[in-house]
């Protein structure tokens, strides 16, 4: 294949507008490198948030994307020989600088100096992309499409492996967005019994196909408290993950766990949340922050995923060419409750 010196992308220049350009190529991979060719990726909260002007950690102009599937199309020096051109895979897009406390404890993924594809750096929304032998995730057996969904599933299921979901655990999830959506198929696969909370019909289907045990329609919070005083026989859930970034919703989690019972921290609110901290003493509560994912996360839903009666392709609301991925990710901004994944394909 001819490599060439420029590539079309796609970025977001400024709130409210996402221009395609063109932005240099992939150069040949260095020691430790590969040159991947991107198949395919998904659109991330965090990239419609960009493109709104309400994501925080964003500096315009940025090229959007971190769900990704994608083949290798070149290898450097010094790279296990596990990874061979055409090999398809996805990628682990978080970085971390090795130096600070979180990456002293061994959790890079919560780097107090991340810099995710798509937010702090480019993303993936070009050709080819250039990356460390050691973001490669191996997918063996995956289509385009669940490649691109490992990633946004992993966020939820790290959160279900810091609460120490466990066989025989109730498990309440609050939202059913792709995040929560993770959170319902990780503590399925590790064995819960799993209710899956939501104002849309349509999300609590989705969650019912990757292992929801109970769909209680929550239009209302007090029937939530309600329905969460009748699990576990009146004790409440042993874990409650909130998954909306509300301050509504972050009040209830706290109200509806059992005692003991562990409280799980996905959603970013964007205002500060008044808490009865008494809850909190009272119940002697593990209130754990959940942050990205970790390979291990990445790698086991990369295996789930290999299970073909999970309906994931269900979950992807449209799939557009490159060629209309601005008018895509404009739509979601428009209609946000419309979508729950966006997947665009590039050119071959």
């Amino acid at each position: 294949m001819t490599h060439v010196l420029s590539q079309p992308c796609w970025r977001v220049v400024a709130p409210g507008t996402l221009e395609r350009g063109t932005v240099g190529a992939a150069p040949s991979p260095g020691p430790g490198e590969l040159r991947l060719r991107v198949l395919r990726v998904g659109y991330c909260g965090s990239d419609l948030a960009s493109y709104r002007g309400g994501n925080p950690l964003v500096g315009y102009p940025r090229i959007p994307g971190h769900e990704i599937a994608a083949e290798i199309e070149a290898i450097g020096d010094a790279v296990p020989a596990i990874w061979q051109p055409g090999a398809r895979v996805t990628v682990n897009p978080y970085s971390a600088c090795g130096a600070c406390a979180a990456c002293r404890r061994g959790r890079g993924h919560a780097c107090r100096q991340n810099q995710t594809l798509g937010v702090q750096r480019d993303g993936a929304l070009r050709e080819t992309l250039l990356v460390p032998h050691e973001k490669l995730i191996a997918a063996e057996g995956l289509d385009e499409l669940r490649l691109a969904m490992v990633e946004p599933l992993s966020v939820g299921g790290h959160a279900t492996r810091r609460c120490g979901v466990a066989p025989g655990d109730v498990v309440l999830i609050l939202g059913c967005g792709a995040v929560g959506l993770g959170a319902v198929l990780g503590a399925a696969r590790r064995g819960a019994t799993v209710v899956a909370a939501d104002v849309d019909e349509a999300k609590l289907a989705h969650a019912r196909s990757l292992g929801a045990h109970s769909l209680l329609v929550a239009r209302d919070d007090g029937v939530v408290r309600e329905f969460a005083r009748t699990l576990c026989g009146g004790e409440g859930p042993d874990v409650v993950i909130e998954a909306v970034g509300r301050p509504e919703t972050y009040r209830l989690a706290l109200d509806c766990v059992a005692f003991t019972g562990r409280v799980g921290c996905i959603g970013y609110c964007k205002e500060d949340v008044p808490l009865t901290t008494r809850l909190i003493v009272q119940k002697e509560l593990d209130v754990l922050g959940s942050r990205n994912a970790e390979r291990a996360d990445l790698e086991a839903v990369a295996t789930a995923l290999r299970d073909p009666s999970l309906p994931v392709e269900r979950l992807v609301s449209a799939t557009v060419g490159f060629d209309d991925a601005g008018r895509a990710l404009e739509a979601w901004a428009k209609a946000p409750g419309e979508f729950c994944k966006i997947h665009v394909t590039l050119p071959r």
